[in-house]
């Protein structure tokens, strides 16, 4: 009897999970723009799956919330509709965070017990993604607690740290899915591959920058292009190098403002350099990966501009860094195709 293959069954879980990944990433997004992020302090995987459920339970949230430096400090003239509202973001990225989990772990262990999952290489593969998936779920409640004690905001480092996981989550079920669909790859383009390597690793770096500058809110400050103000480096940039040395280009809104815009600019050039270079030369499957890199990096560069230059616009924000997230993945279906493979899942 001819064993069946249900890889692309699998593939296809995968793609509607990485599909919520994105979706979190959006709605993740906009809690942070809203100023959602902290309205619920407690962290409660199993039963806080339910919003309260009347007056009483609405205060009780109410008052938990009060007794944070953000209430205290930036929200203090809140009544109890301005906390629903900011409530409301921060559940509804709670609730798709557990029914992201849901989504995995059932057909997981309905493809399990049916023996769907014939190969211990994609068991570990998939184990990981499992991992993965709960050690994002930690890293956000870890992120929201930076803020509950003595911050009005969560710590920009944690909050890359969340999201910089969610990245990895995406791209090890994107590439898995990959490998199902496409296990035999015969195209072979070594300089290519190279080249996007390079290019992916200021892209991550770029990425977690983004993060620094959402959790620092450096988006706010030099709403002006190409130049910062008056300046290509504002003075104050130089003077907190001199105070804090490496640390003031992570810890200081300025400096690292300064970095995310021309670093930008830096993958947008290497960018259209490769695409130059490669695209007349590339297979049909490779002209594609990179078109579709083209054009989502020169959108990507001018929503980094407009942000910028319209005071960061929650509509205009969340597109950037979905953007961001897309052009992740394009690179890793560019770097897939570009080098001859065989799939471990076969």
């Amino acid at each position: 009897m001819i064993k069946k293959n249900y890889n692309k069954q699998i593939a296809y879980w995968l793609l509607t999970g990485g599909f919520m990944v994105l979706l979190m990433v959006v709605i993740g997004g906009i809690t942070r723009l809203t100023h959602s992020g902290l309205s619920i302090v407690t962290w409660q995987p199993i039963t806080g799956i339910l919003p309260p459920m009347n007056e009483a339970e609405w205060n009780q949230a109410f008052e938990a919330y009060k007794k944070i430096p953000e209430y205290q400090k930036v929200h203090f003239y809140f009544t109890l509709e301005d906390f629903k509202k900011i409530y409301f973001w921060e559940y509804i990225h709670r609730v798709i965070g557990r029914f992201l989990g849901l989504l995995f772990i059932i057909p997981f262990i309905y493809f399990l017990i049916k023996k769907r999952i014939q190969n211990k290489a994609l068991l570990k593969r998939l184990l990981l993604i499992f991992i993965l998936g709960g050690l994002q779920g930690f890293a956000g409640w870890y992120m929201v607690k930076s803020g509950l004690v003595e911050n009005t905001s969560v710590d920009h480092l944690r909050l890359a740290l969340h999201m910089s996981i969610a990245m990895i989550v995406l791209g090890v079920i994107f590439w898995t899915a990959l490998q199902l669909l496409f296990p035999s790859v015969e195209i072979k383009r070594q300089t290519l591959k190279n080249a996007f390597l390079f290019f992916f690793f200021l892209l991550i770096i770029q990425i977690i920058y983004g993060g620094f500058t959402a959790g620092l809110k450096a988006g706010h400050i030099f709403p002006t292009y190409p130049k910062m103000g008056a300046s290509w480096l504002p003075e104050i940039a130089l003077k907190m190098q001199e105070k804090l040395g490496v640390e003031a280009w992570v810890e200081f809104p300025v400096n690292v403002q300064f970095i995310h815009r021309w670093l930008g600019m830096l993958l947008l050039i290497y960018f259209i350099f490769i695409f130059i270079r490669n695209y007349k030369t590339a297979s049909e499957t490779l002209k594609k990966w990179l078109l579709a890199g083209f054009i989502i990096i020169n959108l990507q560069f001018i929503l980094g501009i407009l942000v910028i230059i319209y005071h960061v616009p929650i509509s205009l924000a969340v597109i950037h860094q979905l953007t961001a997230f897309i052009l992740f993945l394009i690179i890793l279906g560019t770097l897939y195709f570009a080098k001859k493979r065989k799939s471990p899942f076969l």
